[in-house]
């Protein structure tokens, strides 16, 4: 495809040209003589320095700048990445929950039907921005179920240089917003290193979450590597904010540098967990999905036939039978399921509009024409992580508690709102990811890869509301933006030699819907879920379901299936007994890619995983048992804190109380969905375990502490017997015990995916209500230091 210029650009641009023998070597990077820059080396190297034997500088003439610029006509770039949606969720591929902005954008470019991912988020982030397979990246897995082995270790290597700084390299401003979840898990606190942060990873802007989620009302927002308090405003909502960032940025960039290309990572949080939405987007759908999740899917799929987005003779495939039928369900079920899906529609709605908001700006500043917009629904398929019934609080899934019906049912009209952190029942998931059978985790089936895209490039696209079906893969977009942009793929990166990219361009397709497939070949693996991919056959086996956490079948026995995935979309006729000669030449074809690509050996555990001693990776503290920490340490993530589960432990905090007396948060650990604080309120010391929210344990003092230094101390003594078990905790003051109680029980696994543990003040969501919420909770006495002991 031949590159268009950018009309806007044309007339900064001056001739290039080579100065005489006295500057040879010395290259002027104006437009033109970019075609004389190496840039497979990075960053492209400064020509040798000329020397002068003119005394005086006013008789001599100066060399000119040395400057890198991107290639003349490099068109801007935003890709925009929509988190845990699948292929029958949006309007755009046929599903129930409308996004206008996303099939405008079809409208006038094309639609991807055959586009893959990982089936998880951090994978698919890391290949997405790298052109490498997820293991090449040492991203097997999300970052905290990383382990010791190459693949999966959760470390970015130097050897696979993200695309964001190709393009920075080359005369791009980059910049990200939103979902980040490519940082080593111990690489999170104050300390670092930042190499694996969004800013040392290309990017030289970067406002979002470092994690895999954050409560959207709430959010643990950094700016760069500085954690920033969000706007205080009324109905704040995080993914209006990194909207507003981002625009705010395009246009600044623009205003300042109009002849400088941008990049723009643009990945919302949503519509991962928590589902949090204004209730207002939710309310648009009331009623909707009253049907239910079977008559969803049968009538998702007779309108992707009709929008020609799925063949016409595509099966349905079978629900799993894990779900129940709708109709088997009781009718309070079907009403607290029906307002779940309800809020996720809203949701991603409302998700859809914000992108919209980003897209009117580049139309604003007239930029959207040379914009490669790449606009993927989904970074895997719709999560099936809120179990059979769905969950108030995400955090039970990953603690082993089943939330029950009658639990969930008085919250219907809280869902979605600040008072919940929520999921929806796994039926849903399914229903959103017709017509295929499976969802997110399960990279053996499509239902968890495949993800409808939509690239529109109205200077480099001729055909409008296109249909491209070749085979392609998330690591497919690095080689297409670098292609697009007329930049060779980099041998050599800040110094090192790099894993040659293993992705291919897709822009072949763009101007001709039947070229031959290019991406022949392609190995899915996740958590013991795995398949191959080659010349329209997939062959796989399900290993395990996403609600499957223990008692998993040794890897040994997994059954295998076969499938001919170009007559059969939505992989319903299993051909493994008819064609068994294929089925080993397929098998034998997946080991070899698996051992090519730092797949093997596979390890099928998840939440076992969360723990670094049992996963084998390291731990920030390693084998410490002490922690000291002094006021103003805040936004300290899990990963990088003092692992107080499963243990007893103490915390002692030598205090100096004011004479108007002291209140707020000492030390605090999570927030209002799980996680435990040792306070002051009305002048009186306090600790309170919160319990998912679902029960909490508060020992208090009975009398409020007079002016002075003073030392507070909880003594927590860990019941023992397995993990998730109670205990007593015991308050003293000035080493005098003055209250204790039981705690029945703790989380096992994990407090929060994003709240933090803090000195003085208790970020984010509470532990405790009733002492305030952000700032409100700020400790008004002194905090000389706070010790944390575990044993």
């Amino acid at each position: 495809m031949k590159r268009i210029s950018n009309s806007r650009r044309s007339g900064h641009v001056s001739a290039a040209c080579l100065i005489s023998s006295v500057l040879a070597g010395f290259q002027v990077v104006a437009a033109s003589a970019q075609e004389k820059i190496d840039r497979t080396v990075l960053p492209i190297q400064e020509p040798k320095r000329p020397t002068f034997s003119e005394l005086d500088a006013r008789k001599a003439k100066a060399p000119p700048r040395f400057e890198v610029k991107a290639p003349k006509g490099a068109p801007n770039v935003v890709i925009v990445l929509i988190d845990d949606i699948g292929f029958g969720g949006s309007s755009t591929f046929g599903g129930p929950i409308r996004t206008p902005t996303l099939d405008a954008l079809a409208q006038s470019g094309l639609r991807f039907n055959n586009f893959h991912t990982t089936s998880l988020c951090s994978p698919t982030r890391v290949a997405l921005k790298s052109g490498r397979n997820h293991h090449s990246a040492n991203a097997g897995s999300i970052m905290e179920s990383s382990t010791a082995f190459p693949g999966n270790t959760g470390q970015i290597p130097n050897s696979v240089a993200p695309l964001a700084e190709m393009l920075r390299l080359n005369g791009y401003s980059t910049s990200a917003f939103g979902k980040w979840h490519e940082t080593a898990a111990w690489e999170t606190s104050v300390s670092g290193p930042f190499d694996r942060w969004p800013t040392h990873q290309g990017f030289d802007k970067f406002y979002g979450f470092i994690g895999g989620e954050t409560d959207q009302w709430y959010p643990l927002v950094y700016d760069g590597v500085t954690k920033v308090d969000p706007p205080k405003s009324k109905d704040y909502h995080f993914s209006v904010d990194m909207t507003n960032q981002a625009i705010n940025w395009v246009k600044a960039q623009q205003s300042m540098t109009p002849d400088k290309p941008f990049f723009v990572y643009y990945a919302t949080g949503a519509v991962h967990a928590p589902h949090h939405v204004p209730k207002e987007w939710a309310d648009k759908y009331k009623g909707q999905f009253d049907k239910g999740w079977d008559e969803t899917r049968n009538e998702t799929v007779e309108r992707q036939k009709k929008l020609g987005v799925i063949p016409a003779n595509t099966r349905l495939a079978d629900r799993p039978s894990d779900i129940k039928a709708w109709d088997s369900l009781p009718a309070e079920q079907r009403r607290l399921f029906a307002r779940q899906a309800e809020v996720f529609a809203g949701f991603l709605e409302h998700t859809d509009n914000e992108v919209g908001r980003l897209k009117k700006a580049l139309e604003d500043i007239g930029e959207l024409d040379n914009t490669l917009f790449i606009y993927i629904m989904g970074d895997n398929g719709t999560s099936a992580e809120g179990g059979f019934v769905g969950m108030y609080n995400e955090m039970t899934y990953f603690n082993g508690v089943a939330e029950k019906v009658e639990d969930l049912i008085p919250l219907i009209d809280k869902w979605g709102g600040p008072e919940t952190f929520p999921h929806m029942a796994a039926g849903w998931a399914v229903a959103f990811d017709a017509p295929f059978k499976w969802t997110k985790q399960v990279a053996s089936d499509f239902g968890g890869t495949r993800n409808g895209t939509v690239i529109h490039w109205p200077k480099g696209i001729k055909e409008k509301g296109g249909l491209r079906s070749q085979f392609s893969h998330v690591i497919d977009i690095a080689p297409t933006i670098l292609e697009a942009a007329g930049l060779p793929q980099p041998k050599i990166v800040n110094g090192t030699p790099q894993t040659p990219i293993e992705g291919t361009s897709m822009l072949y397709t763009f101007d001709n819907a039947k070229e031959v497939e290019r991406h022949k070949t392609q190995y899915f693996e996740m958590f013991g879920n795995r398949a191959i991919y080659h010349e329209g056959w997939l062959a796989r086996t399900i290993h395990r379901a996403p609600w499957q956490t223990a008692n998993l079948p040794p890897l040994t026995t997994d059954a295998w299936e076969l499938y001919d995935a170009k007559s059969d979309f939505s992989l319903t006729k299993n051909l493994a007994a008819e064609q068994p000669a294929k089925l080993t030449q397929m098998q034998a074809l997946f080991m070899k890619e698996a051992q090519k690509y730092n797949v093997l050996p596979i390890d099928d555990r998840t939440i076992e995983r969360m723990n670094p001693t049992v996963a084998g990776r390291p731990d920030l503290l390693g084998a410490r048992t002490s922690l000291t920490l002094y006021e103003g340490m805040q936004g300290m993530m899990e990963n990088s804190f003092m692992n107080v589960k499963n243990r007893s432990s103490k915390i002692t905090a030598e205090l100096d109380i004011p004479s108007s007396g002291a209140n707020g948060a000492i030390l605090a650990q999570g927030g209002r969905f799980g996680g435990w604080s040792l306070y002051m309120k009305d002048g009186k010391p306090a600790y309170t375990y919160n319990f998912l929210g679902l029960a909490r344990y508060t020992v208090a003092a009975p009398e409020a502490l007079p002016s002075g230094p003073a030392t507070v101390t909880l003594d927590f003594a860990y019941d023992g017997g397995g993990p998730g078990k109670g205990g007593k905790a015991t308050l003293l003051v000035n080493g005098k015990s003055v209250a204790e109680t039981r705690v029945e029980k703790t989380q096992p696994n994990i407090f929060s995916a994003d709240e933090t543990a803090d000195v003085g003040i208790d970020n984010q969501t509470p532990v405790v209500e009733g002492i305030g919420i952000g700032a409100d909770t700020k400790f008004t006495g002194k905090i000389n230091k706070v010790t944390l002991e575990v044993r």
